[in-house]
């Protein structure tokens, strides 16, 4: 219409801004919603103190509780020597045997020199009597009868003396016999026959069949690790399956001098036969080292060069990095000393993926 003015171009401008300034500003936040990155799914654990349980393990070997070496009383030329290696005994066999030639004379010379003595004897009791008689009837002297006491006396102690000559001779002769004083196994023997011995060398060693012990060669550290009494586990190197308990029986005084440990001998409690004499065995014991706090290994990574884990905050459900101080791990778990409390949520699944200040949806928690 010729009458009508048209609308001015500025206002025409605010006007089409005005009417699209909604649809702008809902566009803005749509594609702000779409840029903001989705919580990143993790698998936590919450942090636990117990008391640790550190073990000892060491290597040893089993054997008789009650074992003895045997040997001959006197030297001498070994006759014969039955012994082997392993061989069951029981007790008064004979295990080996000396040349008893020259004990054998000693022993017929001690038999005659008793009966000389006793010869002797005879004569000086029968002069004694006499004496004795004549004293009484006045026929002779008084210096007489006191010799002829006196003379009685003197046989009398070599009498004495012949016999116990005889019974060192005997025992002499007995000595040239080696015989078990007990049921047992050979587990070491000594010389052949046709070696001269000593007195006291082994000829052979019997473990007595009343008990078995773990012997384990330990260093000091570990002695004064273990506590007095403490149970041990012991088992066989090459089967693992037979085990037996155990108690610390007894420990070295003083360490061997050459490679400085103490020997601990371990008492069996009713040990499996396949547990035989010189059997490599295994021996563990769990000490106590105080409350830890052990993670899994998967939590585990490192921040500034040290290891560390990601906590999880539960009121934002973000996460951020900490330093924690190692004592031990392995394949499976981080035993740490420092840096982790009780009660503390920490990521152990997905933990190379974050970063700190992260919102984190946690897909389930373990014990």
């Amino acid at each position: 219409m010729r009458g009508r003015r048209s609308m001015p171009r500025h206002i025409r401008t605010l006007a089409f801004v005005a009417a699209f300034s909604p649809m702008l500003a809902g566009c803005g936040r749509e594609a702000e919603t779409k840029n903001e990155p989705a919580p990143r799914p993790v698998r936590t654990a919450t942090v636990e103190k117990r008391e640790a349980q550190t073990p000892l393990t060491f290597t040893g070997r089993i054997e008789a509780e009650d074992e003895v070496s045997v040997a001959f009383r006197i030297a001498g030329r070994l006759l014969a020597n039955d012994t082997k290696l392993g061989d069951r005994v029981e007790a008064g066999q004979l295990l080996a045997q000396l040349e008893s030639q020259n004990e054998l004379n000693a022993l017929r010379q001690a038999k005659a020199a008793l009966a000389a003595a006793q010869g002797q004897l005879t004569q000086a009791r029968n002069h004694y009597e006499r004496q004795e008689t004549l004293l009484a009837q006045g026929w002779t002297t008084r210096a007489n009868f006191e010799a002829a006491t006196q003379a009685q006396q003197t046989a009398q102690s070599q009498v004495d003396a012949a016999e116990a000559q005889l019974n060192s001779a005997h025992d002499l002769v007995g000595f040239t016999e080696l015989r078990a004083d007990a049921p047992g196994k050979i587990t070491a023997t000594g010389p052949s026959a046709g070696e001269v011995v000593q007195a006291g060398q082994m000829i052979a060693r019997i473990a007595r069949q009343d008990g078995r012990d773990a012997v384990f060669d330990v260093p000091a550290q570990m002695v004064r690790a273990a506590p007095t009494g403490v149970q041990v586990t012991v088992g066989l190197t090459d089967d693992s399956k037979v085990t037996a308990q155990g108690r610390i029986r007894q420990i070295a005084a003083q360490a061997d001098p050459v490679t400085r440990t103490f020997e601990v001998k371990v008492g069996l409690t009713n040990p499996p036969p396949a547990m035989r004499l010189g059997a490599t065995v295994n021996g563990r014991v769990d000490t106590s080292s105080g409350p830890v706090i052990d993670i899994p290994a998967t939590a585990l990574t490192r921040m500034n060069q040290q290891p560390a884990v990601w906590i999880v905050d539960p009121s934002t459900n973000t996460v951020s990095a900490r330093n924690v101080d190692v004592l031990r791990y392995d394949q499976a778990q981080v035993i740490v000393s420092q840096g982790l409390d009780a009660g503390e949520i920490i990521v152990t699944a997905g933990v190379q993926a974050l970063h700190p200040g992260q919102k984190v949806r946690v897909l389930g928690s373990e014990p």
